[in-house]
């Protein structure tokens, strides 16, 4: 396969990213003390920066790897949400079909890094669900982008912040099949049993055991697809993908499933390799490549972005040179 030349294809294409964005807020440093007043490291810091983060970075990957991103979602009339819109700017992203709920704050996530290493995290979040009024601007900012946008895929980007609700996700994937678009789902623990009749159901292994209540070895895939059959047969699900961090990648339909192993490498850290599992493998669905190589690709560009510290984003030429 000419690699190079599917992905160019992808110029062509738009992919929804619905749900809950944040600001991703770093204090890069270095630590040579105790603090005198406590046990703890004292940082010197040497920069600071902010970064597009939870759903906002699928969208920036979805943008690396060449397609349109369509985003939809919630931000918060503060500072961090300013700070969120003007970053979207700069790279070029549109927040037309943004929701400003002047009520809520803007999840920020701050992280202390020394080298190479995560020292802390701060978060600063508001994790309620959305008001009736707030969710159905939301709902009609979706429909409007599905009317207006060539929309080839829709994810939905769930990271319990409140931005989903079993109504919402409804309303979603009713208009998604109307107009025969393929929905790819990054579940979290608050929603997990509401998705349903969607194409592609990504959850790591930890997710979906909690999600299910049962649980097996990493390695024990017999019993994993087991579990995956039965789960997809109940919520009309077509295809599951579970990320099993040093296992690699599971994937599955209702029929048989195939295991992707990790490729060694040398991880700094894995914050948002979740959001660019989903992001490559929505891309290369959409590209219609097989469901293996949708697999194997996702888990070749999860392993990029973790040999780097802080939530990066995967580049499309080093991705398309590894696999």
């Amino acid at each position: 396969m000419d690699y190079k030349a599917e992905f160019e294809k992808a110029n062509e294409k738009a992919i929804m990213v619905i749900g809950d964005v944040m600001l991703d807020s770093y204090i890069w440093g270095s630590v040579d003390r105790i603090s005198p007043e406590a046990p703890v490291p004292v940082v010197n810091v040497s920069s600071t920066e902010d970064r597009l983060g939870g759903a906002a970075n699928v969208v920036k990957n979805i943008a690396s790897l060449g397609m349109k991103p369509i985003l939809c979602s919630v931000v918060g009339d503060d500072d961090a949400g300013k700070k969120f819109f003007n970053i979207l700017a700069k790279r070029g992203i549109s927040s037309e079909y943004c929701v400003i709920d002047s009520k809520r704050k803007t999840t920020v996530k701050t992280r202390v890094i020394c080298g190479k290493q995560q020292m802390l995290r701060v978060d600063s979040e508001q994790t309620n669900e959305l008001d009736n009024i707030v969710s159905q601007d939301l709902q009609n900012n979706i429909q409007k982008a599905i009317a207006e946008q060539n929309v080839s895929a829709i994810i939905l980007q769930d990271y319990d912040k409140g931005v989903f609700n079993q109504n919402l996700i409804q309303f979603i994937t009713e208009k998604a099949s109307q107009k025969n678009i393929p929905v790819l789902v990054d579940p979290k623990k608050r929603n997990f049993n509401n998705f349903k009749n969607v194409s592609l159901f990504k959850p790591n292994f930890k997710e979906f055991t909690e999600g299910i209540g049962k649980t097996c070895a990493k390695d024990d895939f017999v019993s994993l697809f087991s579990y995956a059959r039965d789960f997809m047969l109940q919520n009309n699900i077509a295809t599951m993908m579970v990320t099993l961090s040093e296992h690699g990648i599971f994937v599955a339909n209702q029929e048989q499933y195939i295991h992707i192993p990790t490729q060694v490498r040398h991880v700094a850290d894995v914050s948002g390799a979740g959001d660019t599992v989903i992001s490559t493998a929505a891309v290369c669905y959409v590209l219609g490549f097989p469901m293996e190589e949708v697999a194997r690709i996702s888990n070749i560009a999860g392993g990029l972005v973790c040999e780097q510290p802080g939530v990066v984003t995967v580049e499309k030429n080093q991705l398309i040179h590894l696999i």
